[in-house]
């Protein structure tokens, strides 16, 4: 509904007072404008991964897991904007901005025509002790935002976490690889028997965490696997 010249103005009122605010880069969002500013919206670093089947991430699982298609959003600097992004997502309950980075990059994923036989997303799971202490998944919230733009369901029973393990941080590639070895399960194998799961979370590093739960879903018959996250640390 267009809005009316007095509710403009005390938009604006109110934007002085409570103003609204980028996710990435702090500065005041306009009217219109939502979750990101315009700049931003153009000038974080964008991967374009889901163009390109043989990308660079998908060649770190190459060899060690196989999966169909491999992408991210944006690139992932330390100290960087795509990092206070993430930061708002992950720790300051900003659960708005993985859903709109789950539309947007799902907008971009239909375009490509790569994914087009994907059946249903799966977020990577958070033990059940650390989505209560969180209060919320993020990659599940980044899903849902996939879905919505897809019209793909998302599957959050059918993998889960058995174990919390540690925080990956501060981790070798190879500690890493051996604190998420075998902490994840299927719990459903005849709901995706012969499906094509898009396996999402909200960084990748080493990709590590992606290989364990891709290596799980794969043994169900006829599964295959692709990977979409918001972000990735490999450049």
């Amino acid at each position: 509904m267009k809005q009316t010249k007095l509710e403009i103005i005390l938009d604006e009122l109110l934007s002085l007072f409570y103003p609204i605010t980028c996710a990435a880069c702090g500065n005041s969002l306009h009217r219109n404008e939502e979750i990101l500013c315009t700049f931003c919206n153009y000038q974080l670093p964008k991967t374009n991964f889901h163009l390109d089947p043989d990308n660079i991430l998908a060649q770190v699982f190459w060899g060690r897991v196989n999966l169909e298609r491999v992408g991210a959003l944006y690139f992932f600097t330390k100290t960087g904007k795509v990092q206070h992004l993430l930061h708002q997502l992950k720790y300051k309950k900003r659960k708005d901005v993985g859903c709109y980075l789950g539309r947007l990059y799902g907008s971009e994923l239909i375009k490509s025509g790569l994914f087009d036989s994907v059946a249903c997303i799966i977020p990577v799971p958070l033990h059940p002790d650390k989505q209560r202490k969180r209060g919320y998944n993020q990659s599940e919230v980044f899903a849902a935002g996939l879905a919505e733009a897809m019209n793909i369901p998302v599957d959050t029973a059918s993998l889960i976490r058995t174990v919390a393990s540690e925080s990956q941080t501060r981790k070798s590639r190879f500690s890493r690889w051996k604190n998420v070895g075998d902490i994840f399960a299927v719990t459903d194998e005849a709901s995706l028997r012969d499906k094509h799961v898009l396996l999402v979370d909200d960084v990748i590093t080493t990709g590590a965490t992606i290989e364990a739960c891709a290596m799980r879903l794969l043994e169900v018959a006829g599964t295959r696997v692709s990977v979409a996250a918001i972000a990735c640390a490999i450049h």
